[in-house]
């Protein structure tokens, strides 16, 4: 039996699509979870480990090197200052150019290589330290989960999160008054002056899945795939229907300006189940809510919302 394994934005996003909710109830309501996404991704690929690493297994995407030490994403983001402190606001920033990039960190080197570690550029939009001494030991908060929050909740806390707390600021002081950000000033751009550190670990000696295909753009899915020897390709539901063969499938569109339309996604859904390419499609939303639908649900019409 072959699934699709599909994560996609909040439940509330189709909302404004009948056929689509219609659809979801002649299936089966699975029970609903915390953290959907990482849930999802410690389903499908099994790796040694509680938690997910994401600056390896980024870097891994993109280099051959991320084995050795660990790693910690340091990636460019817009703090807003106010009366009462700062709060992230702007995370990814896509819009930072590889020029950008590149001289934003040439600024920020020194700083990194005075602390024993070196700073590397994956994507404009995400970078990562190296730390061949190890991970640290201090508690680092995930962007999504510090959006609006004050900042002071946000840092790493303690004697352990010190250092990075001081690396936090004299960052920031150096990206304020960068040539970068006058540029991105005049053109109405978010100013890159902050970086946010989170995802620290050191990449799997090994993952381990019974997916196929993966279809993603997200860096780390692709990392956990390449590292499981599944097939990679782009998260449009028409290339993922060129290119499986059959198998479990894991079709990511909870990425910001990938997820598409919910009647695209019905249309494809429906087609597969009815022409057997997946036996059933596991639908896990952003909020946690989760369906199952199968082949032979679709005879379930008397189904009401």
């Amino acid at each position: 039996m072959s699934t699709l394994h599909a994560l996609l934005p909040p439940l509330a996003r189709v909302g404004g699509h009948p056929a689509f909710r219609r659809w979801l109830e002649q299936g089966n309501r699975l029970p609903d979870v915390q953290n959907a996404r990482a849930t999802v991704l410690r389903e499908q690929f099994h790796f040694a480990g509680d938690a997910i690493p994401a600056a390896a297994l980024r870097h891994f995407c993109h280099t051959a090197d991320a084995a050795d030490g660990a790693w910690l994403c340091a990636d460019p983001a817009w703090v807003r200052s106010e009366p009462a402190g700062a709060r992230l606001m702007a995370w990814p920033l896509d819009d930072v150019s590889t020029d950008e990039a590149e001289a934003l960190a040439s600024a920020l080197r020194p700083l990194f290589g005075d602390a024993g570690a070196s700073l590397s550029i994956d994507t404009p939009s995400a970078w990562c330290v190296h730390l061949p001494h190890g991970a640290p030991r201090a508690t680092f908060t995930q962007p999504s989960d510090a959006f609006g929050a004050d900042l002071i909740e946000c840092l790493p806390a303690g004697d352990a999160g010190r250092a990075w707390r001081r690396l936090f600021n004299e960052a920031q002081i150096a990206l304020h008054a960068h040539p970068v950000n006058a540029v991105r000033i005049t053109a109405g751009k978010h100013l890159v002056n902050a970086l946010w550190f989170w995802g620290a670990g050191t990449l799997p000696a090994s993952v381990e899945t019974g997916l196929q295909t993966v279809a993603s753009v997200d860096d780390i899915v692709r990392g956990l795939a390449k590292l499981g020897g599944a097939v990679r390709i782009e998260p449009l539901p028409a290339s993922l229907e060129q290119a499986h063969r059959g198998g479990d499938a894991l079709l990511d569109l909870d990425i910001p300006g990938h997820a598409g339309d919910a009647a695209e996604w019905l249309t494809h859904f429906r087609r597969w189940l009815r022409e057997r390419r997946f036996d059933a499609i596991a639908i896990t939303f952003a909020d946690g809510e989760r369906f199952c639908i199968c082949h032979a649900h679709r005879l379930r019409f008397w189904r009401q919302p």
